[in-house]
């Protein structure tokens, strides 16, 4: 544990704004997870064994009849495969980690992601353990939220109705303070023509899955463009 307890000290300033988020978000789940009938500890336990943030709200769909196991599979898949992108991008820094590099995967979520791309190692810290504090601090927010969220929603009854809007606000942050970030935000612009796109042909039910094929489409077909521009963006 030696450098541990002084990286984790280190990490906790830079994880305030997910432990915010997460908590709230965290309980959201853990409420609707609650109002399916199943007990809270099942609550915690997917958020320890899948963590999947935006996976794991989609989830609660799933134990309703009708919903068969490729579509879970297909659903999951579109609504998690940017995180493909994200541990391509991450795969020189993981290989240096030893076994924690399969935590560090498992625990990649957007808001890790972009905590582990985009903050400072401070002096004094060793970069893997700082790198692993940050993951193991989130997804521990997140089991809290989860298990606050299951225990309130299985003793203190209260009409729930729009708190899944709580994982979607999460995003619109996220992809404000993004846009706001940017030097390229020809991705962003992509996303949001392409959903609205989807939106009028394929209407409010139907149009995540279409949005989510032709955003990847369009950004591999023009994957070498955009990394020219970025490439002469930083000179």
């Amino acid at each position: 544990m030696t450098g541990y307890k002084h990286a984790f000290r280190k990490a906790f300033p830079y994880t305030i704004p997910v432990l915010t988020g997460y908590l709230f978000i965290g309980i959201a789940f853990g409420v609707m997870y609650a109002e399916k009938g199943y007990s809270f500890l099942w609550a915690i336990l997917m958020s320890l064994l899948v963590y999947a943030g935006s996976g794991q709200y989609l989830a609660v769909n799933f134990f309703t009849p009708g919903i068969s196991f490729v579509q879970v599979i297909f659903m999951t898949l579109m609504v998690n495969i940017r995180h493909i992108f994200y541990g391509i991008s991450l795969l020189d820094k993981f290989n240096q980690m030893g076994k924690k590099r399969w935590y560090m995967i498992f625990g990649l979520t957007d808001e890790t992601y972009s905590l582990l791309c985009t903050t400072k190692i401070p002096e004094g810290v060793e970069e893997e353990k700082f790198l692993f504090a940050i993951s193991i601090m989130n997804q521990s927010y997140w089991v809290i939220g989860s298990a606050i969220g299951g225990l309130a929603g299985s003793f203190l009854p209260f009409n729930s109705e729009g708190i899944d809007f709580a994982m979607t606000a999460l995003f619109v942050v996220i992809f404000v303070e993004q846009w706001m970030d940017a030097k390229n935000r020809i991705p962003e612009t992509i996303g949001v023509a392409a959903a609205f796109l989807c939106l009028q042909i394929f209407g409010a039910d139907s149009f995540v899955l279409p949005s989510m094929l032709l955003i990847i489409m369009i950004l591999f077909a023009g994957r070498r463009k955009l990394d020219e521009k970025e490439v002469a963006k930083c000179r």
